[in-house]
Order: structure tokens, then sequence, then C-alpha cells
């Protein structure tokens, strides 16, 4: 770590694949640490999607003077503050984020960003200045047209360097991308440039072996099924969103567009959500891999103990 960033507000991020317990472990370190919860999860911004997003179960409340988003009695940020239609960009993420770190710093408490959205973790720790390109309608709706196979290669050709690591099955991403890249005329990768450190961060990474990860998958989808997630999907239809949306293309939700199609039975449904979560949880742990600077705990108490020692230096 600089020595420079040492002077800076401290931040703690508790990251990791879906289903590896960041909720639980978030919320107990806000209650013994006295801290505040930021989200960094891109499906759980959104509102009347609870159980497939598995957000946590809360209520807004007054705190203080503004309203807050409260499970247990511990404040979370940016969680269940979207209409599904709408769009968010990681920019707005970055930005929202920043706020509420230097709000929770300025009501003497400690920030603990908690979620498995690699690119808005990255956005907040490295500062990443994020090109503001609107969405085009026009130029969206002929990339729509086209497959994600040659999406991808259309990107691979206008940005080599992006193509490395950006997921080639998510259409949204790649849209997105390229829309940026065709906009602006530069490769969508070199637009992501870091800025200066804005805080001393941590990075602790919750981390569960392959096999029980896997297990957790299976029974969270098992649950999620018990607690009415076919009705949550069902509901939203009747609401007319769409299943091209950013928030209805997410896992979780897009898996039973067959089951409302009358295209497939809803065990095929249940199936295909717990293999695409299996793969979702690969690839959030083929990102976070890559950051070195992520501290891997399996204890809790060991965790605990190396964030506390990290906020008395």
């Amino acid at each position: 770590m600089d020595t420079d960033n040492k002077k800076l507000p401290k931040l703690v991020v508790l990251l990791g694949p879906t289903a590896a317990g960041k909720t639980s472990w978030g919320l107990k370190l806000a209650k013994e640490l006295n801290g505040e919860i930021i989200g960094a999860d891109s499906r759980q911004i959104y509102k009347k999607m609870d159980i497939g997003t598995a957000k946590p179960e809360g209520e807004w409340k007054r705190n203080g003077l503004r309203r807050s988003f409260m499970v247990d009695d511990v404040p979370h940020h940016i969680i269940d503050i979207l209409d599904p239609g709408k769009r968010f960009s990681v920019a707005e993420f970055r930005d929202k984020a920043v706020k509420y770190v230097k709000l929770i710093h300025k009501n003497k408490r400690v920030p603990l960003v908690v979620g498995g959205t690699g690119l808005y973790i990255s956005a907040l720790v490295d500062n990443l200045h994020i090109p503001r390109v609107s969405p085009n309608k026009k130029l969206r709706q002929s990339l729509e047209e086209k497959s994600v196979e040659e999406l991808f290669d259309l990107f691979q050709k206008m940005d080599p360097e992006g193509a490395k690591d950006i997921d080639k099955r998510n259409k949204r991403r790649l849209l997105r991308a390229l829309e940026v890249c065709i906009m602006s005329g530069e490769p969508f990768s070199s637009q992501k440039k870091k800025g200066d450190p804005l805080f001393d961060v941590l990075q602790i990474g919750v981390e569960v072996p392959r096999d029980e990860l896997y297990t957790r998958i299976d029974e969270r989808v098992d649950d999620m099924i018990k607690k009415g997630l076919v009705k949550e999907v069902g509901q939203l239809m009747k609401q007319k969103y769409a299943w091209h949306l950013p928030s209805m293309s997410g896992v979780g939700y897009r898996q039973f567009q067959g089951y409302f199609g009358n295209e497939k039975k809803l065990d095929e449904c249940i199936d295909l959500l717990k293999r695409d979560t299996r793969r979702f949880a690969r690839r959030q742990l083929t990102w976070f891999r890559r950051d070195t600077r992520i501290e891997w705990f399996q204890n809790y108490e060991d965790a605990k103990k190396r964030i506390q020692d990290f906020l008395q230096k």
C-alpha cells in the first residue's frame, strides 16, 4: 500500500461470489464495528426484485434527516433504489458510492462496501473515470438484431484488449461496450482510466471451497422457489417489464422466460437457474482473482481481526 494512501479516509470492501455469505458477514461486521453498508450489487439496486436477487430483508425507515433501507437497524445504501425499467451505469454507481462513503465517515461510522459486482467495486476502489456516453436508441436497435457471437466478433475487431476481459456471453455488456466504442471513437478498454485513489481501501474476499459453494447455490435456488420467486417474476411480467431490460436479463429472472412463454417446464427453468448461477459465480471468481490486493478469508473472526487492525492503523 502506498504510504500516501494511509492519509486517506478508510474503506472496507467485502466481496466474493454469489452465495459465499457476504450478506451475513457484512451485517455482523456493521453491527460490531458501528458500520453502514453500501451495496455493490448490480441486481439488488432494483425495487420489486427481492427474491431473485437474494436482497436482504429490510424496509425503508427514517434515518436521521433521510430515509434509508434498514436491515436489522443497519442502514444500507444503493439497494432497492431503482425501478426495474430504468438503467443504472457504472459511473452513476461510483458517484453515489463516493458520496455515501464520505457521508458515513462524516457521521463517524465505518463504511462497508458489500457485493459481488466486480466492475462496481473496481470503479470505486480504483476511482475509474468511466465515459459518460448516453445510450443511443437507434444504434442499440441495429446492434440488438445481431447474435451474441456477432457482437463479440465486432467488439474484438474494435477493441482487442477489451475483448480479453469482457464476458462474451453477456449481450447487455457487449452492447454497451460497442455503443461506447462507436459513439466515442475510442476503444472501450482505454477509456476506463484510473484516477488518484480517493480512499485507503482494504478488500476482503469471502472464500468458500468450490464444492461447498455449488451446494449453497443449489440450496439457495430451492429456497428462492419456496419463497415465491416464480410469483415474483410473474408480477414483473404483468407490469410489462420486458426481458431485454438490464433488470430482467439478469441471473434469477431470464431463466424463467421459457416457462412464461410456455416453451419449458418449471423444473427445466430451475435447473437452468442453478447452472447459470454456478457459471456466474465462476465468472465472479475469475474477475476477483486478477486483483492481487484482495485478501481472502474462510473464517469470519479472522477477517474481522484483519479489518479491526486496518481501521486502527
